[in-house]
């Protein structure tokens, strides 16, 4: 999008003006005095375009103008080019504010502008319009206020028109509605009579495709306002409403709204002026509408004027430059009233141009003003504001400027004087067009008095200065180029001579740059202990302080300077320009460009490399192995198929690594099928007529593809047919096969292979395992209970001889229990004491005991009646129907070689615990 930038000014060769040069004259004297403080009207409030409500409560609307200016400005305001009687009782004024009283649409809108005016001027303010109506918003009632309707993908309120639309009319959509119109500017909200809508039975609805029906127009938007688009669909199925910018992306500003129905762009700016379409579609059909937005600027400045004092006889060149869509023009007002169009030029100008003026850049959208006091000055030359220095310094050899700039206008004509000698310009002499006057090759006889004369047509005034000649500085130990290793100190030495008479100062400087001795004290230290020495010392020098340093010798009158480059030898600077190409399942193709050598030359460069699943970088394999210095590609091979990488590139010289290169963009590696197995294949155990398949799953970064899984094979141990089942779950280490024809604790071959989607792997080593074994089938006989103690009992039973037992399950409960006892003890069968729990004393208890495998446990014993023994009177007496009956279990568990042939016995000390409450 183009801007476009108006260059306009006004020329002036002749006019008219109120003012005689008498009146002027008598105004200033002979021009502008310095006591002169006033100043013509400057804008600090301006009228803006208001819109007023017609039925108002407060009966009146304030149109505002204030101004600064000394002295005090005069206020006027014109309606429609036309003055406005502010003597009538409709009109009243508040300092600069207008009022108006029960304003009338038919007599007072219309367009208005404030002037402000004293006797140094007047100006103009912007212009503002005056209107009469409302910002209305739209809503509708369903039977009853305050139930508004919501809004959704099926419902809209269109706020152009403010028509409901409703898109596949439901049941639920019965009812009698009402339009309810608001406005924010007033408290005032109307209703419209309720319209009844009765849908049709769903019989006689059918399926139809979108059809557009709220449809946006071109619209013509000012940049920085927010734009709103709305676009809905009828149609059944209710349409889906998609919004875009034709070939172009949408702005980043623009918002949706959840029904699809509204488009919003905010603060639209000129690239977000094009072609937008809104597109509806259901299952039946789409539709499609297209509009424009043209996005135009309100004029803005580039350029404007300001206060300006000129010469009396002088040329003035006023720029005033606007940039717009469209293009603004330019108009000039001079104390308000109109002057001419264009570019401003005045020639030789007088005390007529003098005055308030004002710049006015407008285009359809509007006007913007730029206002400016023009004050012309003329007074004799003066140097009362500005007097010539008493003594000037000078280094002998060099050169001095010795200025002459008094206040005079028209601008005087200068002539110079060294005590009764008059001075010409000359090879060493030159009288500047200002009054500064130049001596070149200073010499001692150059010392003496100076005087500067300065002439106009309004009279003369001289001032004068003493020139002093000094000795000139010299830099007399320079320093001299120092090559150093990383971490290595360097000297740089300076010394100078200088005119004993003022003070020297040495000034480091590196690259350019003044050293900041304050802030960078760990690298940098001057020395102080010899005079007129200026030596710089260097510290842990890094790769960072090669350069020129520059050493400067400076009074108050001369300078003179001497350089010296530093070279700082360290590792390489980081290679540049990475590029990945050539991505393959196991390796990559990189190009770099070479980096900086730091005066060393690169002998090897290394590649590394970075994955997901770790931080750490680590040298990548490659091709080929060693990388030479003078290489800038080379290959990454061994990598992990289907895995993402970032790469780095790190050189390296004698003096060390290097600092990597930026990280590439992260990239994949093609897939490939993996070849890796799985490990630790085995299980066994479980639930009757299952085979227990487990293995340690792959890690991600052997998957090596999508679609990752295994396949788990397994076949009878003296059967031909492996069966083969396939798992998905990529995390999964475990399969269990069921089958009601499997026989207890049958031997299985069973492996394992992973896959991906580009094949399949190796399979694992084969391991033999056993089906899951039934749960006992016998129950323990002759179970016998022994009361040692109020806490301890002894359970003691025959051994059940079926060799699929691997544990006893010995449970226990009160009395209320006794039908289904759910406290047990499970407890390794070496334990003499297994476990401890809150047992009461004097307590009944039933105990039973079953047969345990991983199958499961077989039937129960016989139940046998049990009382624990009273407690010692020292023990605390606890009610037993109180306390809490916890779930416990107890396991006895046997290694097969060491079942018991027959009797089983076993204690259980039982602790008697005080519960916190009882």
């Amino acid at each position: 999008m183009k801007m476009w930038l108006l260059v306009s000014h006004l020329v002036i060769i002749s006019f008219t003006t109120c003012l005689s040069e008498f009146t002027w004259y008598r105004r200033y004297g002979h021009g502008v005095s310095e006591e002169d403080k006033g100043f013509g009207p400057i804008f600090e409030e301006q009228p803006i375009n208001t819109i007023y409500p017609e039925e108002s409560p407060e009966g009146k609307v304030s149109l505002n103008c204030r101004a600064r200016a000394s002295p005090f400005p005069v206020y006027k305001w014109r309606m429609n080019n036309g003055d406005i009687d502010l003597t009538s009782d409709r009109y009243s004024m508040v300092g600069g504010n207008l009022v108006i009283n029960n304003p009338d649409k038919q007599k007072d809108a219309g367009i208005y502008y404030c002037l402000a005016s004293n006797n140094y001027g007047m100006v103009r303010s912007t212009e503002a319009t005056l209107s009469f109506g409302y910002d209305l918003s739209y809503r509708w009632l369903l039977n009853e206020f305050p139930v508004f309707i919501t809004m959704d993908k099926r419902r809209f309120v269109s706020q152009t028109n403010g028509n409901l639309y409703i898109a596949n009319v439901e049941a639920s959509d019965k009812g009698n509605y009402s339009c309810f119109v608001s406005s924010p500017s007033i408290t005032k909200s109307v209703f419209s009579k309720f319209i009844p809508l009765i849908p049709l039975p769903e019989r006689t609805t059918k399926p139809y495709p979108a059809d557009i029906v709220v449809q946006f127009k071109d619209i013509y938007a000012l940049m920085g306002q927010n734009v709103t688009l709305e676009c809905f669909a009828l149609g059944n199925p209710v349409p889906d409403i998609r919004w875009r910018k034709v070939l172009e992306p949408m702005p980043s500003t623009a918002e949706i709204s959840t029904s699809g129905a509204v488009l919003k762009i905010f603060n639209i700016q000129l690239e977000d002026e094009g072609t937008y379409e809104c597109e509806a579609e259901n299952n039946r059909g789409k539709d499609k509408h297209q509009a424009r937005i043209y996005v135009q600027a309100f004029p803005e400045w580039v350029e404007h004027i300001n206060d300006t004092e000129v010469d009396i006889g002088s040329d003035l060149y006023w720029p005033c430059v606007a940039t717009g869509k469209p293009i603004p023009t330019i108009r000039w007002l001079k104390n308000g009233y109109a002057y001419h169009k264009g570019e401003l030029r005045l020639y030789d100008v007088t005390f007529e141009n003098a005055g308030m003026y004002q710049c006015i850049a407008e285009n359809t959208h509007g006007a913007i003003y730029a206002n400016a006091e023009l004050k012309i000055l003329a007074l004799a030359p003066t140097f009362e504001m500005n007097p010539m220095k008493k003594k000037i310094l000078a280094a002998k050899g060099g050169r001095v400027i010795i200025e002459c700039k008094p206040k005079a206008a028209p601008k005087p004509k200068f002539s110079w004087s060294k005590g009764t000698e008059w001075l010409v310009n000359s090879s060493r002499i030159l009288i500047w067009e200002d009054g500064s006057l130049e001596i070149n090759n200073i010499t001692r006889n150059d010392g003496g008095i100076y005087t500067c004369f300065a002439e106009n047509n309004r009279g003369r005034a001289n001032n004068t200065g003493t020139l002093v000649i000094t000795d000139p500085t010299r830099i007399i130990l320079a320093p001299i180029n120092a090559d150093i290793t990383v971490g290595e100190n360097a000297t740089m030495q300076c010394a100078a001579s200088f005119d004993p008479a003022l003070d020297l100062t040495f000034i480091w400087s590196f690259n350019g740059y003044v050293i900041d001795f304050n802030k960078e004290n760990i690298h940098y230290q001057r020395n102080f202990m010899l005079d007129s020495n200026g030596e710089l010392l260097i510290r842990n020098a890094q790769l960072k302080h090669a350069g020129r340093y520059t050493c400067t010798a400076q009074t108050i009158v001369d300078n003179s300077s001497a350089s010296a480059d530093l070279v700082v030898r360290g590792p390489p600077g980081p290679p540049g320009g990475l590029r990945i190409e050539d991505i393959r399942a196991t390796s990559v193709a990189l190009t770099w460009s070479r980096g900086s050598d730091n005066h060393s030359p690169i002998s090897k460069y290394t590649i590394q490399t970075k994955t997901i699943l770790s931080d750490d970088w680590k040298d990548a394999k490659t091709d080929p192995p060693i990388i030479e210095g003078n290489m800038e590609a080379a290959r990454a091979v061994d990598l992990i198929p289907w895995m993402e990488y970032e790469f780095r590139v790190v050189a390296t010289n004698t003096l060390g690594i290097g600092e990597p290169s930026i990280p590439s963009n992260r990239i994949k590696t093609d897939g490939a099928a993996p070849n890796v197995a799985p490990s630790d294949v085995g299980g066994g155990g479980g639930s009757n007529r299952e085979l227990t398949i487990t293995w340690v799953p792959l890690s991600r970064e052997y998957h090596y593809g999508n679609n990752f899984g295994y396949i788990v094979a397994f076949k009878p141990f003296d059967g031909e047919e492996w069966k083969k089942v396939t798992v998905t779950n990529p995390d999964t280490g475990r399969y269990v096969h069921k089958d009601e024809t499997m026989r207890p604790s049958t031997a299985f071959q069973v492996k394992v292979k992973a896959f991906n989607n580009k094949g399949d792997g190796p399979y694992s080593l084969t391991a033999v395992i056993n089906s899951a074994q039934d749960a006992p089938s016998e129950a323990p006989t002759e179970v016998g209970v022994k009361v040692l103690s109020s806490s301890e009992i002894s359970v003691h039973w025959d051994h059940v001889v079926e060799k699929i037992v691997e544990s006893y399950q010995i449970r226990y409960g009160l009395p209320m229990t006794k039908k289904q006892l759910h406290t047990e003890f499970k407890s390794p069968a070496k334990s003499t004491r297994p476990g401890w729990r809150t047992f009461c004393p004097d307590t009944q208890y039933f105990v039973e005991v079953r047969a345990c495998n991983s199958a499961g446990c077989g039937p129960p014993s016989d139940m046998i009646e049990t009382f624990t023994k009273k407690a010692r009177e020292s023990h605390l007496h606890l009610d037993s129907s109180k306390l809490p009956i916890h779930s416990v279990m107890m396991q006895v568990t046997f290694e097969r070689n060491l079942l018991p042939s027959s009797l089983s016995t076993f204690h259980f000390r039982f602790y008697l615990l005080q519960p916190s409450k009882v």
